[in-house]
């Protein structure tokens, strides 16, 4: 059941017609996170589903017959289970219904080999849509967010990949718009690498908005050690390609190829990548290095930690904490250990910048790597919440945070929904209104001196409802 502050928002939405600066906030979670150990486990019933406008679920998979594979990505197995968590996932927009749900086909470990086979082939992308369309409506999705990586890279098999993800795109937007859909794509970010993979004048007509992947800059694969998101070039960047390896330089290139500013989400990493020096006492950025750092106890992997990690680990052990003035980023070693990283000082810049160059907002991945349980700090979503606060004003989009409920306090028996879903209004008291989601109904009350307002789906003045 909606607490008053909720309904009191949506009372406000009605009023003013929008959220404050009509940013977005766009929230990935790697599912495979309900894995991990202890305090690292993360699932659905962590989200807060006001701190972010949209939430994705990542990921689909993708046949090369152009159907959908409903995958556990950590594993790489089918599992069918996963579609209960599709389910709670959709249901966090009955606490926020200004929340947006996105589902992500792709991801890193999908690459890109089948998406090459389908997007060649009009019948297989034909197929395609119609298997996301029906996917969305059957679990109650808003959209898809296409995550290829990348077109014309990594195991691909046409040679035309560039202009077939523009006719993927192009048939996914006639698709979608008759049911008003929304759709977005994860892009790779540095020049010399999108440039293959985009026709950025063509995509960004059919896309809604733009999560540009502006993060794995620098990693194990360098010669030297460098900080994974760096908002500005370094003193080493020298070579032409170095210059591109840095937030501004990726901004700058997607909107003077053709993007319009408000459909690009900056893309912010929530985790560092960690290196193993190649001598102790030798640790600015740009020493060599002998390979990937330490796993983080969650995530496990070399390599990479996530925030919620490394905050830990900071004030478990003795690490030197460093700031990058230059790249206006952090960095920390400890003996032959190193990480560049993100903090909330970092988070605020790409936040202000993403604000000074008028962009659409923020992409982060992922939630699970935030400190979601508050374990270092004490305030749960540190590093969102920083983001927010720039953007917004506020905590959240909203003004608003989860609130723990009875998880059946809603259900009602006095009034049963038939095959509607949506706001029903009390037929005898224009205050009560209730909410129809599979079958179920939910029952709602405006505060005092309120109606619900059909015209807006929320409680308004009295004397603004036809009632």
């Amino acid at each position: 059941m909606w607490s008053y502050n909720a309904l009191l928002f949506l009372l406000l939405l009605a009023v003013a017609g929008a959220t404050a600066p009509g940013k977005r906030v766009v929230c990935y979670q790697g599912t495979w996170s309900v894995y991990r150990p202890k305090e690292g486990k993360f699932g659905v019933e962590d989200i807060d589903p006001f701190l972010c406008t949209h939430l994705v679920y990542a990921f689909l998979g993708i046949k090369e017959s152009g159907e959908l594979r409903i995958i556990d990505p950590y594993l790489d197995l089918e599992d069918n289970s996963g579609l209960g968590n599709i389910k709670k996932f959709n249901a966090l927009k009955l606490k926020n219904p200004t929340l947006q749900t996105l589902v992500a086909v792709g991801g890193w470990n999908e690459g890109s080999k089948r998406f090459s086979i389908v997007a060649n082939d009009p019948e297989r992308r034909s197929r395609f849509i119609e298997q996301i369309v029906q996917f969305m409506q059957r679990h109650g999705f808003d959209g898809l967010d296409l995550d290829w990586e990348y077109p014309g890279q990594r195991h691909k098999l046409a040679n035309n990949d560039r202009d077939n993800y523009v006719s993927l795109l192009k048939e996914l937007k006639a698709g979608f718009d008759p049911f008003g859909y929304t759709l977005s794509a994860a892009v790779g970010s540095a020049q010399f690498s999108a440039e293959i993979s985009y026709d950025i004048p063509a995509i960004v007509e059919y896309l809604d908005f733009i999560n540009v992947m502006a993060y794995d800059l620098h990693g194990s694969w360098d010669a030297t050690v460098g900080i994974n998101a760096p908002l500005f070039g370094g003193a080493n960047a020298t070579k032409q390609r170095d210059k591109q390896l840095n937030v501004d330089a990726v901004v700058k290139y997607w909107i003077g190829a053709g993007a319009p500013p408000e459909k690009l989400l900056l893309g912010v990493p929530f985790y560092g990548r960690t290196f193993t020096l190649a001598a102790s006492d030798q640790h600015m950025p740009g020493v060599a290095h002998i390979g990937r750092g330490i796993a983080g106890p969650f995530s496990r992997e070399p390599g990479v930690m996530g925030y919620n990690e490394l905050c830990r680990i900071f004030q478990q052990e003795q690490w030197t904490l460093e700031w990058e003035a230059v790249q206006q980023v952090p960095y920390a070693f400890k003996d032959r250990q190193w990480v560049g990283y993100e903090n909330e000082r970092s988070l605020m810049l790409k936040a202000e910048y993403a604000l000074e160059h008028k962009l659409g907002g923020i992409m982060i991945w992922s939630l699970e790597s935030d400190d979601f349980r508050g374990s270092c700090g004490g305030n749960k979503y540190p590093l969102l919440t920083q983001i927010n606060r720039v953007l917004f004003g506020m905590d959240s989009p909203t003004g608003l945070k989860a609130e723990p409920q009875p998880a059946a306090q809603g259900e009602i028996e006095d009034y049963r929904c038939q095959d509607n879903v949506g706001y029903v209004r009390d037929p005898h008291n224009c205050s009560t209104f209730y909410f129809c989601n599979a079958g179920k109904t939910f029952k709602f009350n405006c505060p005092t001196g309120l109606k619900f307002d059909y015209n807006s789906s929320s409680c308004n003045y009295s004397d603004l409802v036809k009632c």
